[in-house]
């Protein structure tokens, strides 16, 4: 009888314990957030009560399966087994721990800075993100070490390792020349401030948002829904354009070309009201000129300004519309025309010596002369 109820003593305190210890934290956090509405922490820690009570269950386990006298054939295997979920459970809650801290005193930061400074916001959260890779990877490494270091042919084997390490430190380099430079890449955008999280960018012709940087790759979210990824190295060594770098401000340029009779101070004003109707124009300034001439039209390029790039493309494509709308209702006059009237030559050029302008035809008559006789007049 007691070679049956010890183990179940043992196991089921342990199972016990550790839900009315984990029960009784996660009531504390509850009650913690509810109370302290201005900090995200207590609530970011309950993320943690899973790896809490692995931990809880382990530690306990660890310490009194001796006393159950259970599975005395395997009492090694399982005590090794113990201390392998011990040190995973603690590696996983020390780092659910450190995202919550990090989350919080940024959370803090962006809600203090949002308004003034949106772009040192966007540089604080690309570090933060990076910075919490690098813990996680960090801390996934050492534990993996502390695993492996509790198997005795692994600790036999360290003073051998740790001699070769400089060889394999020397192979392990040249083989991963690549992912090491992708890796000092993006330490070098992180704390340099050459692209952030959110910063509108143009890459190769695409124009699109951050949307993910990572030690080793940067993720950017087109206008039209796709995701293009490349290689962090890729912004350290080739040029790109940052919209966002600096003050998210721009200024947008529409051009028309019209025909020289266009109304261009009625289009100064009509632009003026097309933007105090315009939401996304930010009331900065505003232009509309005449750049350039052809033959048979003008070139008419009006500046527009608003706050951010999303906006200077709706900004754009409003002016844009509106304009040739207002056009074609009260100056159709002023849309380009093609001309299909023959070609007056100058007088002196006379073919055929009558002198009379007009380019004659083989028989000597000018087509606007010629009469045709039938249903339909001769192809060319």
């Amino acid at each position: 009888m007691e070679n049956l109820l010890r183990p179940l003593i043992v196991v089921g305190g342990s199972v016990v314990l550790t839900l009315v210890i984990g029960w009784a934290t996660d009531f504390l956090l509850r009650k913690a957030d509810e109370r302290h509405h201005e900090t995200q922490l207590w609530g970011l820690l309950r993320r943690g009560r899973i790896p809490y009570q692995l931990v809880l269950f382990a530690a306990l386990l660890r310490g009194s399966y001796d006393e159950a006298d259970l599975l005395e054939d395997h009492r090694e295997g399982l005590g090794q087994a113990l201390t392998l979920l011990l040190i995973g459970s603690a590696a996983w809650l020390v780092i659910r721990i450190a995202g919550a801290i990090v989350e919080t005193s940024y959370s803090r930061y962006a809600s203090a800075r949002a308004h003034r400074d949106p772009a040192r916001v966007r540089r604080v959260r690309t570090q933060v993100t990076l910075i919490m890779r690098v813990v996680s990877a960090v801390v996934g490494v050492v534990a993996t070490a502390s695993m492996l270091l509790t198997f005795p042919a692994f600790r036999a084997a360290g003073a051998s390792l740790l001699a070769s390490a400089g060889i394999l430190g020397i192979v392990a380099g040249v083989a991963a020349q690549s992912t090491l430079s992708n890796m000092f890449a993006g330490f070098q955008i992180a704390f340099g401030d050459m692209v952030r999280i959110g910063d509108t960018v143009v890459v190769d012709g695409e124009w699109g948002t951050v949307e993910e940087i990572t030690l080793t790759f940067l993720t950017v979210h087109t206008w039209d829904e796709r995701r293009i990824t490349m290689p962090v190295s890729y912004f350290t060594s080739k040029p790109f354009e940052n919209w966002s770098r600096g003050t998210p401000q721009m200024t947008g340029i529409v051009f028309w070309h019209l025909d020289h009779t266009a109304p261009v101070e009625a289009m100064r004003e009509k632009l003026r009201d097309i933007l105090r109707e315009c939401p996304a124009w930010d009331g900065r300034a505003y232009n509309l000129c005449v750049t350039d001439t052809t033959p048979s039209t003008m070139q008419v390029r009006a500046l527009v300004t608003a706050k951010d790039a999303d906006d200077i493309w709706t900004v754009r494509v409003t002016v844009r519309e509106e304009m040739l709308r207002w056009l074609t209702e009260e100056h159709p006059y002023a849309l380009p025309r093609v001309n299909t009237a023959d070609a007056l030559l100058p007088p002196s050029w006379n073919g055929n010596g009558s002198g009379n302008g007009h380019r004659p035809s083989q028989d000597g008559v000018p087509p606007q002369q010629r009469r045709y006789h039938g249903s339909a007049r001769p192809e060319r």
